[in-house]
């Protein structure tokens, strides 16, 4: 089996396709569970609805840094009750920082992103990192929040595209990276050198559809059951076989996604 850890499937360009044919191709390829992420308000509300109507769909809460300006004490209680009451909420997230094109100041996307942390802590459900631009700033935030000495939830830098280096401190803080259809494109070496020397208990695929389609895909909307051909492409480049990175990148959104089963 595999899990698309991060998709987008609320989105337009996919719910136009039916959903029903999305899931069904995804359940085609081997894909067992999806895991919908919040960006704003309205997009959280659709995670946590799609994922009451469809079993396979579980869901997360999070603002964007492009939707950074959302973020109040209210809506992360309001939140927090929600995640409290409804099991297949699984994480908070997307959140983080983004110094790429985001038009949010620094300084807000901060402040929201330090208010879902404190959020994925209390309740303690995983956090997903979105970091585009912003590495450092991101990592001293996490540094201020916590303890790595000690038990902390899990934290997903999902799509890394960074270099090794910087992937070899999170790793070293026991933070997973997720690989994307980046990983397929010709010219990602840097993510393929990360994917080379991640630790098998240190990773997970995604989609991150509808964007990001795998090169095999280019051009096309990306969905789900395209998560087939990240993880076919990390078999690839670390020369082991692809049931052993499903069995893998299952096992490990299993531990970290503790809701999921």
């Amino acid at each position: 089996m595999l899990i698309d850890t991060h998709a987008h499937v609320t989105f337009d360009e996919l719910v136009s396709q039916g959903i029903e044919n999305v899931i069904n191709r995804a359940k085609s390829v081997g894909v067992g569970k999806i895991i919908n992420i919040g960006c704003d308000i309205k997009s959280s509300e659709d995670t946590v609805k799609f994922a009451d109507e469809n079993e396979i769909f579980y869901a997360t809460v999070g603002l964007h840094p492009y939707d950074a300006g959302q973020a109040s004490d209210e809506l992360m209680d309001e939140w927090k009750k929600l995640i409290l009451e409804n099991k297949k909420i699984v994480g908070v997230g997307e959140c983080g920082l983004d110094y790429f094109k985001a038009k949010i100041p620094q300084d807000v996307q901060k402040s929201a992103f330090r208010l879902q942390i404190d959020l994925a802590k209390s309740v303690g459900v995983p956090l997903i990192v979105h970091c585009r631009d912003a590495y450092e700033d991101c990592l001293e935030i996490l540094d201020e929040k916590f303890d790595w000495d000690g038990k902390n939830i899990g934290i997903v830098f999902h799509c890394y595209s960074g270099t090794l280096e910087f992937a070899e401190k999170l790793w070293g803080r026991g933070i997973v990276t997720s690989f994307t259809g980046i990983v397929t494109y010709p010219n990602a070496k840097d993510v393929q050198e990360v994917a080379r020397n991640v630790p098998m208990d240190m990773f997970m695929v995604e989609t991150d559809c509808p964007y990001l389609a795998p090169q095999k895909f280019r051009g096309q909307t990306n969905e789900p059951a395209f998560v087939s051909e990240v993880a076919q492409k990390i078999a690839e480049i670390k020369g082991i076989s692809y049931e052993e990175i499903c069995e893998k990148s299952t096992e490990n959104a299993k531990r970290f996604f503790e809701r999921l089963f």
